[in-house]
């Protein structure tokens, strides 16, 4: 007795590679947050809850390209950390989606203090 495997199309929504793509970028070291990006007002931070923030993903049939806005950590190599970033979503997106990601482009909108350095810097305003 045989049996026939019926195949069909299987559609990953956007959504879900800019949720896999967004929690992939902030597990990378030197990343501080993601960006609402300047068009919404300031850059704003933001945590795990809303990851689909600062990304912007085109999903085909079979690839992926995902632009990010991202915010670094003050005092890490942009470079560095933008590179590994993009290795991280590429490894993520394709791992989980089977997409094949044809580009990872990052911006850059924000640099961010430790909170302990960030406060010094606001007392020091206020002493002038």
């Amino acid at each position: 007795m045989s049996e026939e495997i019926q195949s069909g199309l299987i559609r990953i929504s956007d959504d879900v590679v800019s949720t896999i793509a967004g929690l992939a970028a902030l597990e990378t070291p030197g990343i501080a947050a993601m960006s609402g990006g300047i068009s919404e007002g300031l850059a704003k931070r933001l945590s795990g809850k809303n990851v689909q923030k600062g990304v912007s993903v085109e999903v085909g049939q079979v690839e992926a390209a995902i632009d990010l806005r991202v915010i670094v950590n003050y005092g890490s190599k942009i470079q560095e950390v933008c590179h590994d970033l993009q290795l991280n979503v590429r490894e993520a997106v394709e791992n989980m989606t089977g997409l094949t990601v044809v580009e990872v482009n990052v911006k850059v909108e924000g640099v961010a203090f430790r909170e302990e350095e960030a406060v010094v810097v606001e007392d020091l305003h206020r002493v002038k």
